[in-house]
């Protein structure tokens, strides 16, 4: 469930050039971190796991461009 929600709100909050521009990645960790919480992940995991959902975006947001 938690993978399925963030894969809808990342996706639905990314725009063209959000790799570089640092406000909507801002926005995209705090979206991620309120998902986490909401489901109980662990506080000391939260950021790498940010880092790590981030990082998976930007792999597939060229994907995401196609579709």
């Amino acid at each position: 469930m938690i993978a399925r929600e963030l894969v809808e709100r990342v996706k639905a909050n990314t725009t063209i050039d959000w790799t570089v521009r640092e406000n909507v990645r801002a926005h995209l960790r705090v979206l991620v971190k309120r998902i986490l919480r909401k489901y109980g992940y662990p506080p000391d995991l939260q950021e790498k796991a940010t880092e790590t959902v981030l990082e998976q975006a930007a792999l597939l947001s060229s994907e995401w461009a196609v579709v």
